[in-house]
């Protein structure tokens, strides 16, 4: 599915931030701004009229909070793809969105790429959470040298701007490869990780102290 097929519902209780993404998201990248709201109630109501293939979602707004209005979503539609947008770093969020379906917890002040990455990724039934938000919501165990080893220094350079929050594609840029080289060496960070997705990796880099620069 491309970018123009997705069709996108913003619910969002700050204007300028709601409508310069609405603006990046339709105008940058192509998406289809199906719709955009205030509050948690009227985006509930759009999502049974608009019937969007995906909702961005703010955590903390006026009339109905985000929680309350994912919940009623995908209680009409289970399989609708969610993500929720937040300022917040409160764990307790995060677990209870993931608890209830969301499909994926981004911070907003991720870089946009991520965002995008995130979009395509939760309608493709894949979920997304901003690094530093997994990291307080998982743990691995301490002891971490050999896995260390394990990864060439290409590798710990992909890993680490993973732990940044960053998309293949700028990291592509940054060290200088394509992207499909860049997916390359994360489809070997996963198996020497023993990780599933981005976000546990991610998670894992942090642990090892990549985030630092280690």
């Amino acid at each position: 599915m491309s970018n123009e097929d997705i069709r996108i519902l913003l619910v969002d209780d700050h204007p300028l931030f709601r409508r310069g993404l609405s603006f990046l998201l339709a105008q940058e990248y192509g998406f289809e701004i199906a719709a955009e709201t205030a509050d948690g109630l009227e985006g509930v109501k759009l999502a049974r009229v608009c019937r969007p293939d995906l909702v961005l979602l703010d955590v903390e707004m006026p009339v109905m909070n985000g929680p309350e209005a994912l919940a009623q979503m995908l209680d009409f539609q289970p399989d609708l793809p969610v993500l929720m947008l937040t300022i917040s770093e409160d764990a307790a969020n995060l677990q209870k969105c993931l608890e209830l379906g969301a499909r994926g917890y981004i911070l907003k002040n991720a870089d946009t790429d991520f965002l995008v990455d995130a979009i395509r990724a939760a309608v493709a039934g894949r979920q997304t959470v901003s690094p530093e938000m997994a990291a307080r919501g998982q743990s691995l165990p301490p002891e971490h040298s050999a896995v260390l080893e394990a990864l060439t220094q290409r590798e710990r350079d992909v890993l680490r701007y993973v732990a940044e929050g960053i998309s293949n594609k700028l990291i592509a840029r940054r060290v200088f490869v394509s992207e499909n080289t860049v997916k390359a060496h994360m489809q070997n960070i996963f198996r020497k990780l023993n990780v599933d997705n981005r976000v546990q990796a991610a998670v894992y880099a942090r642990e090892l102290g990549l985030d630092k620069g280690e």
